[in-house]
Parts: C-alpha cells; sequence; structure tokens
C-alpha cells in the first residue's frame, strides 16, 4: 500500500511538473516594443524577421510566429512566443519592452447643447479637414449619423484606405481597417469594420456624427442628433470584438492611424490595473501620436467611486472622466392602492396603465432547479417559478437584466436596489430600478393585500437641476504612476448619452434582446470620451497648428468649474472641470509642451537615456539618474502630493504662450484650502506679441500634514476678457496605494500587473 501511495504521489508530481513545462512551452502573442521608427530606408519589417529568426532558429518558424510588423509610426512587432523566447527576446539590442497580448475592455444631442456648442456655434463647413479616429468596435456605415450630403472629397493629406468584406466607405468615413491578433471571432462578429456590438457606432457618431432629426430610443429622448463636429470626417479602427480588445490591435491601430494622417484619436477603453508607461498599449500609441502632432482622447475608466482607478493616466494623454446631463430617464410604478414610486429606467414598455398580479421573487422560488426564497428574491435566470411568474410584475431584491423575469413569462419588473442612483439602463421589458427602501414599502403592500397589483408606467425624461455632477461609476485620481500629475484631466457629459447604434446589437443590456434599434441610449467614460475627443477636433479645426499640448491646455484652462461640496473627492473626481468647447477656441493663454518636456519628466520617473532614446529615436539624455518630481512639466493644473508627516512644499515652475490679443496684460489670482499658502511670482505677466512666452512660479506651503484627503484651490490668469483657470490639488498619498491593499505593492514605475486590458 505504502509503495501504491508513494507511486500515485510521484505520479501526480509528474503530471504537474509536464503541465508546467506544456504551458511554459505554449506560444502566445506578445508585444516587443522598439520604440520610434528607424529612420532612412531601414525596413523594420525585415528587423523584426532577423530577430525571430536567431531567436527561433528559422526563417520559416519566424513567418509562422510574426502576427504583426509596427514600423509606419514606430517600431516594434507582435509574434507567438514562448516564455523561454520571450526571455531571450527581452535581452536583444533595441528592445524597450516585451508585452503580454493583454484584454483590454470597453468603458461603457442634448448633450452637446448641454456642453454649450449648439448648432449656431458651428460653422457650415467647420471641420471637414479634421479627421477623427475611433479605436474602438467598428461602426455601422448605413446608419444616417454617417452619411457624406454635400460634403467633398477627403483632404489631401489623407493616407488612410477602406478594408474589408462588404464594407463602404464614403466622404464622411473615410477610412476603416479591422485587427484581430488572437484570430477569436464569436459568431456575431464580423471579420470587417463592420460593428455588431454598438459600441463603436455610439462613439462615432457622438465625437462626429451628421445632424439626424428625430433620433430616438423607441420614441424617448427623442429630438436632434449629432456629433460635436459633424463635418468632420471618421476614420475606424476595429481592435474590439465580443471577446475584447487585444495590446497588439491596439498598437497595430496606433501604428496606422498616425500614419494615415489622423487629427485626433479617440480611444474609449483602457485597462483595470495600471501598467508602466512602455508597458501599456494606448500610453506607447499616444506618445507616438503626440510626436506626430495628434492628441488622443482616453476614457478614464468605470472603476468608480473608489480612489486611485483611474486609467489611461500618462501626461500626454487627455484623459475624460464623466459626468450627468440636465436630463435623466425615470420610470414610475403605480401600486393598487394608488401610491406611486419613481425608479430609474429607459423604459419603452407602454402597459398603457393596465394593472398586473404583483408578487415578491421570495414568493416565487423554482425548487426543482435548486432554488429557495433566499435565491429567488434576487429574479436569476432559472431561478424563478414559471407558475407564478407568468403574467404578473416581479418585486426583486436586486438590480439584474431583467432576463429571470422574461424567461418565466412575467410581465415586468420592479428591481429595489440602492446601489446606482445616478444612471439608468434600458431592459427587454417593462421594468424600474427603485431604492431598497420603497422596495421594502412595496413587500410590505404585497404582505399586507389579499390581491396586489400593479403597473409601471412608460419612461419619462425629467430636468435634471443638480447636473452636471459626476457619476458614480467615474473612476477617479490620483495619478496611481506620477501623483505629480494629476488625473482626470476634465470631465465631459457621459449619462444616459443617445447616439447611432448598430441594428444587429442588442438594444438594451440583456444580451438575448433581438429587438433593433438605430439610436440608443447607454452611460460610461465610453461615452464622455467621444465628447472630449469631439471638442479638441472643434478646436483642432480653428486652430490648425496648435499641438496636442495646446489643444488640451485650452479645453482645460476654460472648463467650467464643478461644484465642490457636490463631490468629497473635487478635482480627483473631474480634474479642471466640465468642458466648455467654445470657450476653448479663444482661451488666451496655453500650456504648450513639446516631445522634449515629456522626456525631461520621464527622466525624473526613473526612465534612462538608453530606454528614452529607443523611444524617441534621437540624442535624448537624462542629465541625472535620480528620481525627481513632475512639477516642472508645463502641465495647465498642479498636483502636489505629501508623504505622511511631512510639511507641504512645492515649487512649480510653468510657462504659459499668448494666443489671444497681442498686446495683453493678465494678473493672477491663488486661492488654497485652509492653512495652505499660495503664491504666484510674478503675479503680472505682459504680452506684446501672439505667441510671445513667458514663465512663473507657484509656490504652495503649509504646516505637516497625515491622513489628509484631497484639499484644493487654483490658479487664474485674467486679462479681463480671458479667464485661463488652472486646478491646485494637494494630499496625502503613499506612492502605488492602493494597490498595495489588494496584497501587491506597485511602485512609481510599476513592479506587478495582471495579464489582461480591457474595454471600459
Amino acid at each position: 500500500m505504502a509503495k501504491a501511495r508513494s507511486f500515485f504521489i510521484v505520479f501526480a508530481i509528474s503530471l504537474a511538473v509536464l503541465a508546467l513545462n506544456c504551458h511554459c512551452q505554449e506560444r502566445k502573442v506578445h508585444v516587443v516594443y522598439m520604440g520610434q521608427r528607424p529612420q532612412g530606408d531601414v525596413h523594420p519589417a525585415s528587423t523584426h524577421h532577423s530577430m525571430l529568426t536567431n531567436v527561433l532558429g528559422s526563417a520559416s518558424s519566424a513567418k509562422k510566429s510574426v502576427v504583426y510588423s509596427y514600423g509606419r509610426s514606430f517600431n516594434g512587432f507582435a509574434a507567438k512566443l514562448t516564455d523561454e523566447e520571450v526571455a531571450k527576446v527581452s535581452e536583444m539590442e533595441g528592445v524597450i519592452s516585451v508585452i503580454p497580448n493583454r484584454k483590454l475592455k470597453l468603458h461603457t444631442t442634448r448633450s452637446w447643447d448641454f456642453m454649450g456648442l449648439s448648432k449656431s456655434k458651428l460653422g457650415k463647413c467647420q471641420g471637414e479637414d479634421v479627421v477623427v479616429a475611433l479605436l474602438d468596435t467598428g461602426i455601422w456605415p448605413e446608419s444616417e449619423s454617417f452619411n457624406d450630403n454635400d460634403m467633398g472629397p477627403p483632404p489631401a493629406k489623407w493616407r488612410g484606405k477602406c478594408d474589408g468584406a462588404n464594407f463602404t466607405c464614403n466622404n464622411k468615413i473615410i477610412g476603416a481597417r479591422y485587427y484581430n491578433s488572437e484570430g477569436l471571432y464569436d459568431p456575431s462578429d464580423f471579420k470587417s469594420p463592420r460593428d455588431s456590438l454598438g459600441h463603436g457606432t455610439h462613439t462615432a457618431s457622438t465625437a462626429a456624427g451628421r445632424e439626424v432629426q428625430g433620433a430616438s430610443y423607441f420614441g424617448l429622448a427623442e429630438g436632434v442628433a449629432r456629433g460635436g463636429v459633424p463635418n468632420a470626417r471618421i476614420a475606424v479602427y476595429k481592435v474590439c470584438w465580443e471577446y475584447g480588445c487585444f495590446t497588439a490591435d491596439i498598437l497595430a491601430a496606433f501604428d496606422d492611424a498616425i500614419a494615415d494622417g489622423v487629427d485626433i484619436i479617440s480611444v474609449s477603453l483602457g485597462s483595470d490595473w495600471p501598467s508602466p508607461y512602455f508597458e501599456d498599449p494606448i500610453a506607447i500609441g499616444s506618445f507616438h501620436a503626440m510626436r506626430y502632432g495628434i492628441l488622443t482622447s482616453a476614457s478614464a475608466g468605470n472603476s468608480g467611486p473608489l480612489p486611485v482607478t483611474v486609467s489611461n493616466f500618462a501626461p500626454w494623454t487627455f484623459t475624460v472622466a464623466a459626468s450627468t446631463i440636465d436630463r435623466k430617464f425615470v420610470a414610475q410604478v403605480v401600486l393598487g392602492n394608488g401610491h406611486v414610486f419613481t425608479g430609474l429606467s429607459i423604459n419603452n414598455f407602454d402597459l398603457n396603465g393596465t394593472s398586473y398580479p404583483l408578487i415578491w421573487g421570495g414568493n416565487a422560488a423554482n425548487y426543482s432547479f435548486g432554488a429557495d426564497p433566499t435565491i429567488s428574491r434576487y429574479c436569476l435566470p432559472d431561478t424563478m417559478n414559471s407558475h407564478k411568474v407568468e403574467g404578473a410584475i416581479v418585486l426583486c431584491d436586486t438590480l439584474w437584466d431583467g432576463s429571470g423575469i422574461l424567461m418565466a413569462n412575467g410581465v415586468g419588473t420592479i428591481m429595489a436596489d440602492s446601489s446606482i442612483t445616478d444612471f439608468a439602463f434600458n431592459y427587454p421589458l417593462p421594468a424600474t430600478q427603485i431604492s431598497a427602501e420603497d422596495g421594502q414599502k412595496i413587500l410590505d403592500y404585497i404582505k399586507t393585500t389579499e390581491s396586489p397589483i400593479a403597473t409601471i408606467l412608460v419612461g419619462e425624461t425629467w430636468k435634471d437641476v443638480a447636473a452636471p455632477i459626476v457619476v458614480s461609476f467615474s473612476s477617479r485620481g490620483p495619478n496611481p504612476f506620477s501623483p505629480d500629475i494629476f488625473k482626470p484631466d476634465i470631465t465631459a457629459p457621459g449619462v444616459d448619452i443617445l447616439a447611432a447604434w448598430s441594428p444587429v446589437a442588442p438594444p438594451s443590456i440583456y444580451w438575448e434582446d433581438t429587438r433593433s434599434v438605430e439610436y440608443n441610449v447607454i452611460s460610461g467614460t465610453s461615452m464622455s470620451c467621444p465628447h472630449a475627443s469631439g471638442a479638441a477636433a472643434y478646436v483642432k479645426a480653428a486652430h490648425q497648428d496648435w499641438s496636442p499640448a495646446a489643444i488640451k491646455s485650452a479645453l482645460m484652462t476654460t472648463a467650467f468649474p464643478m461644484d465642490g461640496k457636490k463631490h468629497d473627492d473635487l478635482e480627483f473626481a473631474y480634474g479642471s472641470g466640465h468642458i466648455f468647447p467654445t470657450a476653448a477656441v479663444d482661451p488666451g493663454l496655453v500650456y504648450d509642451a513639446s516631445e522634449a518636456d515629456y522626456i525631461d519628466f520621464l527622466c525624473k520617473q526613473g526612465y534612462n537615456t538608453r530606454t528614452l532614446r529607443l523611444v524617441t529615436g534621437d540624442n535624448s539624455t537624462c542629465h541625472s539618474t535620480i528620481l525627481g518630481r513632475g512639477w516642472d512639466l508645463n502641465y495647465p493644473s498642479f498636483s502636489l502630493y505629501v508623504e505622511d508627516g511631512e510639511p507641504i512644499l512645492g515649487v512649480f515652475s510653468r510657462t504659459v504662450t499668448n494666443v489671444g490679443d497681442p498686446n495683453s496684460t493678465y494678473t493672477s489670482t491663488a486661492y488654497m484650502a485652509a492653512e495652505i499658502d499660495i503664491s504666484v511670482d510674478p503675479q503680472v505677466l505682459s504680452f506684446s506679441a501672439v505667441g510671445e512666452k513667458k514663465s512663473f512660479t507657484v509656490r504652495v506651503t503649509g504646516r505637516d500634514i497625515t491622513q489628509q484627503p484631497i484639499m484644493s484651490g487654483a490658479v487664474t490668469w485674467e486679462d479681463g476678457k480671458h479667464v485661463v483657470r488652472s486646478p491646485v490639488v494637494v494630499y496625502n498619498y503613499v506612492p502605488g496605494a492602493p494597490y498595495i491593499l489588494y496584497g501587491v505593492k506597485i511602485g512609481i514605475l510599476g513592479e506587478e500587473k495582471p495579464d489582461s486590458i480591457l474595454i471600459s
């Protein structure tokens, strides 16, 4: 018996070793990032093939391994490699990083008027030379939002193409490509730039859709749908599929978009976990876009209201939070006793005032499935007794997609859940979400009434006078890697946004909803990001020669200040404030920044000369290897983190460029929270020409602080016509928090990361 036991132990260990060895020998897609594209007649693809040949041992193996060769805008490749081969490639000359093919996730009309960019503010042909690129799930080209009526041919600078079967571009959608490095396709996916999920169609029409009269979601929110710059051109780069968005595809799309000649890149996706800048595909792609004069607008993420969850936090990206507009969707419940309860829902179903039997999910358990009242109260699929649910409205004790009631032939559902109070979902049946407190009142009615009945009224849109408020799901700062640069940068409408949709995508949160719509209402920082992208395109149309940093500065310094009393996390929720595009066209002053400024910043973050020369392809040099603060990066905001027990002390150097009146004088005002001193030197800046630059310093001092939340103020420059406002934040922080709470410590440059990147 002992021998048999020993045999099985040895056998089990052998199997484990074999499995581990097989895992290590399995080839998976990795991205090899090599920085700036070589100058001259060098062909990056040949170099990539040679590198793989040296590692894999043969040219044929190298050819089979390679997935992408990046070389139009930057240098690198994606290839299928084992762990051992990854280690070898990592040591090769010219390699900056080797990145697993992580999966990212999506961050998922009236809003433009709410932002002050009404139709009257748009010129007839404004923006026709501006090309907005969207890295997303594709687009539905036949949507009326993308018609090219009265639009001329694409601008002469355009070098893109239209790729894919059964897909036609026009003078509105001037380019379309698609990427799938893993070769993973769901039966619902189109192997083309065509959108089967709806997300990409929605973001594209939000940023630059044409004007469409009478757009609505089954009659709700009916009105004129349009993007921020309706005459701008759209270029589509499909990187997201049913299974997600992968690193290799995102970088391939950036490589093409930059070379194709786009002006603005809109990226409504990101990772749930921070990575070092040159291991993050969006940070890498947006850095090279910046070098070519292209601004990348990226969503902040949907992991709020937890702190330090903001994604896409590189200083050269434009990071966008999500906030409400002055409209919310509600649906009311009317009980048989006449009591009315108001809930959140985008409910297009009209029961015509008819009342139906009302039951509680806990009284309708499907015991055959193994459910009991403690389970059926939540109304999940297969847990409901169809004999009791059929023909009834069901009170459920959690927020769900309604599928459990639909599958049991119920009429509708009332969901009692207080976890979400500031945005609404659409459902596949009559439904509304009420508070847990109101749910208890309805349950009391059910228990004390012999034959309880209720009806759910068709949805309405109510005026939200408290807007704008940053929505709960919007990811919060501070910046997890570079806390001297606070993120997000700005907030924009991202709640209950009506925009174009793919007619083959589900129109509600129930994935098997077979109805079809041309316009849908959804929420997310995915929706706020294209608002910022459209605003950036609006500014770009007016100032073709402005740098990405200048455009970003103009949008940040003219943002509408948010109400700090409504946000405990202040600027970590909303950045510089609520975007105000029309003011950004004439900001007065801008905080410009060049590639050299970002390189100096990266040196202080711990990157060395060798790495940065590979990234830039030039002779960039770090003059010190000592880690430093990011206080002199010419950023349009000021962030000072203080470790526990240390005094408040920060000196920031900034330079502003005059883009307003040639002869102008600006006077500064500065304020901070109590017990913090702030001063500006000099306090007056005088300009005699457009393009003239002036420098100043901001000094922030105060007592020792420990475990203090964010405190904020602002530095403002005014000349009687322009108001140039930059927020200032001071807070206690341990670099890497809160990830140390999750059992993994993250340094400023990062030491640990997960295996996947998700779409926001």
